[in-house]
């Protein structure tokens, strides 16, 4: 073995640039073989204590025996020289008698990486010297610049002494506006001075080292590009520290205007503010304000728009005869979603009316038709506009159509075809139909050509662990701990378990499980382990339980013409499979479930007599159910259901026992969100049993600020069976939920379920308001739940929920004394704001137990004007 090899292979990294000194590049290139040898050695255990003393002086040797730019870039910036790297002093020594223009190159590759190559910038910083060259402005070369500068700890100077140091400071200063999600690094630290960023950067810019005029427009520019919230923050810091003179400002009074209309809320502010600043010392033009007024009062931030409200008015106190332009500016405002901001809006107008001309007045007048009812009938008599129609408007209902479910469609005729969906499958894995109808193909071509099957399968499959794993691993899983919904089928195909794990996954069950979710997953997994099984020792023609449905449901008439398959060749059903689809069956239509159970009946078979009892035994039940409070939490228990017991195998009789909060855990295993979707479709027509069992999970979304657990929600509201406590229940704590999307994924459940006629709206509205009393749900989340739900039209609906739950919160409030009043009212305003707009669209008349008490309450509050409005609205009886 070479001298060089001998050194690499034990890691001697500093004797490697004096054996290499001296080497022509031939005998160098002669060397590259053996390097690459080794490299493949060492990516076989890449963790190894072999790799981590080789490793970096492979690299060092490798990048020194290549000859083209190209080839070294890629050896240095390689995946698997990324964890442990040489020095990059070492490096650069061994590359340093290269030419210029060749560093130069190999620089510019490295450079031009993403910042996950981490190629070290120590390294890069030290080419560019070597060659020379323009400096790189790339974001992994920025990135790095960025990280060496900040990186003063280490070395006790400051960020200032360091970017004073940097010949390349303008190009890589002018490149930071240029490069994304940097300016999180311009807020570190927290304090100004010669150690921030920020300070840094503008005390260099005092000094004239960077040009001032560019560093302000590249500011402006990168705020106008948009970005991240820490871009945002950090890049206003920048330009606040600029301290720019009104002058500058002024120079950029079209940036500020586009930045206040459709900037982030921080941006905007800060716009807002320097417009404010011109506009009172007479630099900004009447049409230019009005301009930015129509920005900015129609942003959804009632803090801007209070603020624009208030500049307007300081701008016509100052100067009348800007009236007549500023005044239509401040009525776009009566448009606005909130209805103080409309009040506010309408105040400044009354309060300047009387310096605008006519046809200003005329114009104001017609905008006041956008103000909600009680304050347009106060601008009748301010404005001069037009009174409301005398004949209230018809209100009606818009609700969103009834989802109609889809029937599944025929399994695919070849293998190929399957494995592709398979394929998909294992991406996706909470689609019920396409995993049923995944299922049912698997189990049609095992049983027809196993082989062409388990062929088309391998390339699909090729990836799973339990296919490249060991196969003595694999095969002694107990429980198939790592196995999951459709790998279980498949591993079974492709032989990765043991007939006799099949066989007692089947006789024993999952017997050891004992928290809430074990009925529904015994039943799911029991039907899987099942179908398994018989795929090894005596496979099923096709399943009796694959759906008709995406919902799960499955018609009766389909089920008897299975059953008539089955007799004719001669099958064996399975029982998991058999009483999986008995629980499917559609047993709600009646007419067609007695036709159904004469044919059943009619087949002479076993299973054929036991559907058709089924069917005559009458609808779907529910066991008896009550209410019981644990831990803030509303949950639902359950009686026994007896129709599940008789003649249920083992595992599928839990779903009818008892569902106790005491007895049963509800912390467990089962968190994959992804099941949830399965386990409804195991009850179709009876989805209150599986919400109860789902409840705790559903109430962690607002106890909790869990996320995703409401996702469900739009599937349960689309599945049979009762609505009653459970699911209303699982509905309220999903409108309270902590996330956006949980909150809108329980909105569509809801207006689903008041589509197809499910919802009862005081059942919902008394939940909510229990709810809201004990802190489970915020009423601000609610509110925005509700405000959303009613911004598709179903405002009858929402103020259906709402009467019965504000007199909860009201009677509270005013029960409680003076110290518990400003803790019962948090929140209280936007809940009788969303009443008191739902209540004016729908025409809603009536008395509100405990409102005239909050509207009759001193001050201006939002919780006092609210509450005014909507008894306004109950009086008047006005729909808009």
């Amino acid at each position: 073995m070479s001298a060089l090899m001998e050194a690499v292979r034990a890691g001697r990294t500093g004797e490697l640039p004096g054996l290499l000194d001296g080497m022509t590049d031939a005998e160098r290139r002669a060397f590259l073989p053996e390097l690459k040898e080794l490299r493949k050695e060492l990516r076989a255990d890449r963790w190894g204590v072999q790799a981590r003393r080789a490793s970096p002086a492979l690299q060092v040797a490798g990048a020194a025996c290549q000859t083209g730019a190209a080839a070294v870039a890629n050896w240095l910036a390689s995946a698997d020289m990324r964890w442990w790297q040489a020095p990059p002093a070492v490096l650069i020594d061994v590359l340093a008698d290269r030419e210029s223009d060749w560093l130069a190159d190999v620089v510019h590759r490295l450079a031009q990486r993403p910042p996950s190559a981490e190629v070290p910038y120590e390294l890069m910083a030290g080419l560019v010297r070597l060659s020379a060259c323009r400096v790189p402005t790339t974001q992994a070369y920025v990135e790095g610049w960025v990280r060496h500068i900040g990186s003063v700890w280490q070395r006790g100077d400051t960020v200032l002494a360091r970017l004073r140091k940097d010949p390349h400071l303008p190009q890589l200063v002018a490149a930071l506006f240029e490069t994304d999600d940097i300016g999180g690094t311009l807020q570190w630290p927290a304090e100004e001075g010669p150690n921030s960023w920020t300070g840094a950067l503008a005390q260099l810019t005092a000094e004239g080292a960077l040009e001032r005029g560019a560093m302000v427009h590249a500011c402006v520019s990168r705020l106008l590009r948009g970005g991240s919230a820490a871009d945002h923050r950090g890049f206003l810091r920048l330009l606040k520290t600029l301290a720019l003179t009104r002058d500058e400002e002024r120079e950029r009074t079209p940036e500020w205007l586009a930045l206040a209309a459709d900037a982030p809320s921080v941006v905007a502010g800060y716009a807002q503010s320097v417009l404010g600043g011109l506009a009172l010392e007479g630099r900004l033009s009447g049409r230019q304000l009005a301009e930015m007024s129509g920005g900015v009062l129609f942003r959804t931030e009632k803090k801007l728009v209070r603020a624009q409200l208030v500049l307007l008015g300081k701008v016509m106190a100052r100067d009348a005869a800007t009236a007549d332009e500023l005044l239509p500016a401040a009525a776009q405002a009566f448009g606005h979603e909130d209805s103080d901001v409309q009040e506010r809006a309408l105040k400044l107008v009354e309060r300047h009316l009387k310096k605008a001309g006519p046809e200003t007045r005329d114009e104001l007048a017609v905008a006041a038709e956008q103000l909600i009812p009680t304050l347009r009938a106060r601008a009748v008599a301010s404005l001069g506009a037009a009174p409301a129609a005398m004949e209230p408007v018809a209100y009606e209902e818009v609700l969103p159509p009834v989802p109609e479910p889809v029937r599944l469609a025929p399994v695919p005729e070849s293998v190929a075809e399957l494995a592709e969906e398979v394929g998909a499958l294992l991406v996706t894995g909470d689609d019920v139909a396409a995993f049923e109808r995944t299922l049912d193909g698997l189990v049609r071509h095992a049983h027809g050509d196993r082989d062409a099957l388990v062929e088309a399968l391998g390339p699909v499959v090729a990836r799973l662990w339990w296919v490249t794993a060991d196969d003595e691993r694999v095969r002694e899983s107990a429980y198939f701990a790592n196995f999951t919904h459709l790998h279980l089928v498949l591993a079974s195909l492709l032989g990765k378990v043991r007939t006799a794990a099949l066989h007692a996954a089947v006789t024993q069950g999952t017997t050891g499980q004992t928290c809430v979710h074990s009925a529904l997953d015994r039943a799911f997994q029991a039907r899987i382990a099942e179908v398994a099984f018989r795929m090894r020792t005596d496979p099923l023609p096709f399943l009796l339980s694959t759906p008709t449905w995406s919902t799960g449901l499955l018609e009766p008439e389909d089920l008897v013409e299975r059953l008539i398959e089955y007799r004719r060749l001669g099958a064996r059903p399975s029982d998991a499979d058999f009483a999986q689809a008995l629980l499917r069956v559609r047993r709600g239509d009646r007419a067609a479930a007695a036709s159904a159970a004469e044919r059943a009946a009619a087949l002479g078979t076993a299973e054929g007599t036991r559907l058709a009892q089924w069917l005559t035994s009458g609808g779907p039940q529910l066991p008896v159910g009550w209410r019981r409070t644990t831990h803030a939490r509303v949950l639902v228990e359950f009686d026994q259901l007896e129709e599940l017991q008789d003649d249920f195998p083992r595992e599928f009789r839990p779903l009818g026992q008892p569902v106790s909060v005491y007895r049963e855990r509800w912390y467990c295993y089962h968190w994959d969100d992804s099941i949830r979707p399965h386990w409804l479709a195991l009850l179709p027509e009876r989805r209150e049993l599986v919400a109860a069992r789902m409840l705790r999970d559903l109430s962690t979304v607002a106890v909790d600020d869990a996320r995703g657990a409401a996702a469900v929600l739009p599937l349960l509201a689309e599945s049979g069976g009762e609505a009653g406590d459970a699911v209303h229940l699982c509905v309220a704590y999903g409108l309270g939920a902590r996330h956006e999307e949980d909150r809108l994924a329980a909105v569509d459940a809801l207006l689903v379920l008041a589509a197809r006629g499910q919802l009862d709206a005081t059942l919902l509205g008394t939940d909510l308001g229990q709810l809201v009393r004990d802190g489970v749900v915020k009423p601000l989340r609610l509110a925005d739940s509700l405000r959303t739900a009613a911004s598709t039209g179903a405002n009858a609906t929402i103020w259906g929920m709402l009467r019965h739950t504000l007199p909860l919160l009201l009677g509270d409030l005013a029960a409680c004394g003076p110290e518990g009043q400003a803790a019962r009212s948090r929140g209280l305003g936007e809940l009788l704001a969303v009443a008191a707009e739902c209540a004016e669209r729908s025409g809603a008349r009536g008395e509100l137990p405990h409102l005239a008490g909050a509207a009759a309450r001193r001050g201006s509050s939002r919780l006092v004007t609210q509450a005014r409005r909507l008894q306004g609205a109950l009086v008047e009886g006005v729909a808009a």
